[in-house]
């Protein structure tokens, strides 16, 4: 990793309750670097995502932004500290039109800050109107990647950003990631979908029962040791 980190986990403990999910897990990532989570259903990994966005408290370990300790920080201020964050679940205000969904947290319209995006899923400019709630589960996703990757945030944390999504808008994803990695933006993304991870990701950090079973470069773990840690 030629950049040093910009974020930093190390004996990350956290979950719900008393219950602990993630145990003892430590990553992280530098300026135009992608880290993949990797791992099955109920493993941990958006539980993980959870604790580094601010949405679930840090039960022990360290937790670090640019030097900064998170560990009690709110994700308005994670957010406000250069940290985006798009869930795997109700990623949309359904209520809302696609445009209110775009602007709501930006106050003041630019429309350039969506020409590339509708450029690339014009399918969003053509929903504008529509109210969120309508659309389907793949075109959900998309307004909430676009909304996220708007933010422009130094780092974009994604939780299954790909569920449901065409393969011709998985594509364009991953060349969108590409294009602000290439500009020193970084992310993790949380995903099963292994040939998305394969195609944006630098590094990878892989979960089982809440617990890092392998990490590395993706390129030098490959393919085949990845895929039998998704074997059911």
């Amino acid at each position: 990793m030629k950049n040093p980190p910009i974020l930093q986990f190390a004996d990350l403990q956290c979950g719900y309750g008393d219950t602990v999910v993630v145990r003892g897990v430590s990553g992280c990532t530098a300026p135009g670097r992608v880290l993949g989570i990797l791992g099955r259903n109920g493993v941990g990994k958006s539980t993980l995502l959870k604790a580094l966005a601010g949405f679930l408290p840090v039960a022990g370990g360290t937790l670090a932004w640019a030097g900064q300790d998170l560990r009690t920080l709110p994700p308005h201020a994670r957010l406000a500290a250069g940290i985006a964050y798009a869930p795997q679940e109700n990623v949309v205000f359904g209520e809302l039109t696609v445009e209110e969904n775009l602007w709501l947290h930006i106050g003041r319209r630019r429309d350039v800050r969506y020409d590339a995006l509708f450029a690339r899923f014009p399918r969003l400019r053509e929903r504008l109107a529509q109210r969120a709630g309508a659309l389907s589960g793949g075109e959900r996703k998309l307004l909430s990647f676009a909304r996220t990757m708007a933010l422009a945030a130094p780092l974009t944390m994604l939780d299954e950003p790909t569920e449901g999504v065409q393969p011709e808008n998985i594509d364009r994803m991953a060349q969108c990631i590409h294009e602000v990695t290439a500009e020193g933006r970084s992310f993790i993304v949380v995903e099963q979908n292994l040939s998305f991870l394969e195609a944006i990701a630098s590094d990878v950090l892989v979960l089982d029962h809440g617990r890092c079973v392998l990490q590395g470069e993706m390129r030098a773990l490959g393919r085949e040791a990845l895929e039998a840690h998704l074997v059911v």
